[in-house]
């Protein structure tokens, strides 16, 4: 594990400097001017990760100014350096000029304005918040005809999505008027100081339906004690391997897979009076809800890569990185997220939450409260 960890780094770096020896190398002028561009790339890979290593010393205020200025180098670096590499094949094959990525300020000017002409499409695609919708039928009786329910992922509320945010998303859900409210996991970003120093658990606080969450690896990298905490405040009751009943669904919540002791889905089965809607953080290993008979179920974790090529990876990863899918009686939907990790950009994939309408064919039961179990 060790070596492939130096591996990857390795080949993180060794790509870090081609990206910025090609930026040397196509800025025109001598090399204080070389020198300049390639050390502003640089210091803005800086900026990136010290929002990551210096959050614990540094001011919140700073902390959140290095997260909007050094997280979309990460998108920068990827998109740089697939137009440098697909500029290097086109010298080869002789379709590209050797002189328009050397000393050429055409050749700066274009792949710079082209990278950012992207990254600023992709910004402004994460911020439209989509609202994806589906409708599914049971023989199985409910306590009202039909219900509905608001299920979101992947919010990583903190140091990048804001409190300010979470108020528009928590609005976007109330105006929803849903019976019910999920959340499948990774509501916290990577810590959660944040969360309880600018008190976001009253902006939860006002969903007005019950709401109901996960734990994701996020909330294990924060710290679980201190995430379940902050979920209690926030009046979102957690599901931890554990079955809570609403209204003739049976609402099944697991446990990360963060926790390798997490229980198997058979353990659920005495549980299980009606409608089954399993939230599993991450969508690994489907077949094990449909061996189980589950009839629906909700994960996130992908974000579906969040930015092209990425996404061709998770599609790969995955036997489903993204959207509705079927296997035997079991219904599921993989989010790829209403918030997002890092980069506030989407390229290629959506940010978004899905509204369920659950309606039953069979006689309509009489009416109660939510009761966990």
């Amino acid at each position: 594990m060790r070596a492939g960890f130096f591996l990857i780094v390795l080949v993180f770096f060794g790509l870090v400097g081609y990206v910025t020896w090609h930026l040397g190398r196509i800025t025109p002028g001598g090399r204080l001017a070389k020198c300049l561009v390639a050390g502003l790339f640089l210091l803005w890979m800086v900026a990136a990760f010290s929002s990551m290593f210096l959050r614990n010393r540094l001011s919140y205020s700073a902390v959140v100014a290095l997260y909007e200025v050094g997280w979309p180098w990460l998108i920068a670096f990827a998109y740089l350096g697939i137009a440098f590499v697909l500029a290097d094949i086109a010298v080869l094959c002789k379709i590209l000029p050797k002189a328009y990525i050397n000393d050429s300020l055409t050749g700066l000017l274009s792949i710079i304005g082209i990278v950012a002409a992207v990254m600023i499409d992709g910004g402004i695609h994460y911020n439209n918040k989509y609202r994806e919708e589906l409708t599914v039928q049971t023989q199985k009786p409910l306590e009202q005809q039909h219900i509905k329910v608001v299920l979101a992922s992947d919010l990583h509320i903190g140091y990048s999505n804001r409190k300010a945010e979470l108020a528009r998303w928590v609005d976007m859900i109330n105006a929803e008027h849903p019976d019910l409210v999920l959340f499948a996991g990774d509501i916290v970003d990577i810590q959660t100081k944040p969360l309880f120093d600018g008190n976001y658990a009253h902006e939860f606080r006002r969903l007005e339906a019950p709401a109901y969450a996960v734990l994701g690896n996020h909330e294990y990298i924060a710290g679980s004690e201190e995430s379940e905490q902050f979920l209690a405040d926030a009046g979102i009751t957690l599901l931890k391997d554990s079955v809570a009943h609403f209204k003739g669904i049976d609402i099944i919540g697991r446990d990360d897979r963060s926790n390798p002791d997490r229980a198997a889905l058979r353990d659920f089965a005495d549980s299980l009076k009606g409608f089954s809607l399993l939230l599993d953080h991450q969508p690994s290993h489907l077949e094990e809800a449909q061996d189980a008979g589950i009839d629906f179920q909700f994960s996130g974790h992908t974000h579906r890569g969040q930015a092209w090529p990425i996404s061709w990876i998770t599609d790969a990863i995955f036997e489903k990185s993204w959207g509705p899918y079927q296997k035997g009686n079991t219904q599921y939907y993989i989010s790829s997220g209403l918030g997002i990790w890092g980069p506030k950009i989407r390229i290629g994939t959506r940010s978004e939450y899905l509204v369920l309408h659950i309606y039953s064919n069979a006689s309509i039961l009489r009416r109660s409260s939510p009761e966990g179990v």
